[in-house]
């Protein structure tokens, strides 16, 4: 097998902001992996609070390049990937491009949507959020009109009380659709959490997504004890080995292919955290329509998703996953169903 890699800048539609930092880009590396005559791809994306870098990615995916050149059949995943895990610690988003391009092609050279061949029905698939970033009331009201078409609005959070109500409330001036609220770790003191969430509680808001620090899980079990709504792990979950201690700690997990180094691994935290009574949430970083249309070949397993990233670029590569009256629909195409497109 042969892997390419280059480098690709994710040029935002907006200013995306979080509770940490606002940017206006996001790096990525895109990938495709070559045997037989048969091309598949795949995708890293990087935002700079996760700490992967293109320069990094760079340099793993030149040692796994060697791995899968010496492999001796693409099919053998169960030998290839955690071989390329074992590479180095962490690059999780570079070991995600892999994954996501050996399914690829093998749904490629089988001629069957990636979908088929975990035995899931697409039109399970849920409908996906729309994400809004942190930003002032005015632009927020344009940005929910814009986000008219989606059924659910994902919001960011995280900064001070005035700040993040002002944001609730000018969503609501304009739209009554629920709201799904993100305040990546913005709420370091559980009783001002606790507060904020019984506010959001009456104004058709969902559940909250990783209200606390990622390491403070006693806080987050106090919290849950407490919450009316619904309480979601993002950060404090990356990998399949972070599941279990959740238990009891949140109501449920947010997987994402950047994190967690793949499909393959993606796939069997749904299983785990099903096994466990965790809900489960798919979500994603600003990505391409290939980063995207993969993880949305496991999105009719879990309960919710939030699969918006190509949406919120400028600049997809890839013509892939669409969506039709705020629901995720894949494409009947051979592996992640995506096409390359001029930019």
């Amino acid at each position: 097998m042969i892997l390419r890699h280059r480098p690709y800048t994710l040029r935002l539609r907006h200013a995306f902001g979080i509770a940490s930092n606002t940017r206006t880009s996001t790096p990525a590396t895109l990938v495709e992996l070559e045997h037989d005559g048969i091309t598949g791809f795949g995708e890293a994306s990087m935002p700079p609070y996760l700490g992967e870098t293109p320069a990094g990615a760079a340099a793993f995916l030149d040692r796994a390049a060697a791995v899968l050149a010496e492999a001796r059949d693409p099919f053998h995943r169960e030998e290839i990937l955690p071989a390329i895990d074992a590479l180095a610690p962490g690059h999780a988003a570079a070991k995600a491009a892999v994954d996501i391009a050996l399914h690829d092609w093998i749904g490629r050279r089988l001629e069957l949507p990636l979908y088929r061949l975990l035995g899931v029905d697409p039109a399970k698939a849920p409908v996906t959020s729309f994400t809004i970033g942190i930003d002032a009331p005015d632009v927020v009201r344009e940005r929910t009109r814009e986000a008219s078409p989606y059924r659910i609005i994902k919001v960011k959070l995280g900064r001070d009380d005035t700040a993040d109500r002002a944001m609730i409330e000018a969503i609501r001036s304009v739209s009554s659709v629920p709201i799904t609220v993100d305040a990546n770790q913005g709420w370091a003191d559980r009783e001002r959490a606790l507060r904020m969430i019984e506010w959001l509680a009456g104004r058709n808001v969902l559940f909250v997504e990783q209200p606390v620090p990622k390491e403070s899980l006693d806080d987050a079990a106090w919290l849950r004890a407490r919450s009316p709504l619904p309480l979601i792990a993002d950060e404090s979950v990356q990998r399949l080995v972070d599941v279990p201690a959740l238990r009891g700690v949140y109501d449920g997990i947010n997987i994402k292919l950047m994190k967690c180094t793949g499909l393959r691994e993606a796939h069997r935290m749904i299983i785990v955290a099903r096994s466990l009574g965790l809900k489960v949430m798919l979500g994603c970083m600003t990505e391409t329509s290939c980063a995207v249309s993969a993880a949305a070949q496991l999105s009719p397993l879990v309960d919710w998703a939030d699969l918006d990233g190509a949406l919120l670029i400028a600049n997809d590569c890839f013509e892939g996953m669409t969506v039709v009256d705020g629901r995720i629909t894949l494409p009947d195409r051979p592996g992640i169903g995506i096409l390359p497109r001029p930019v």
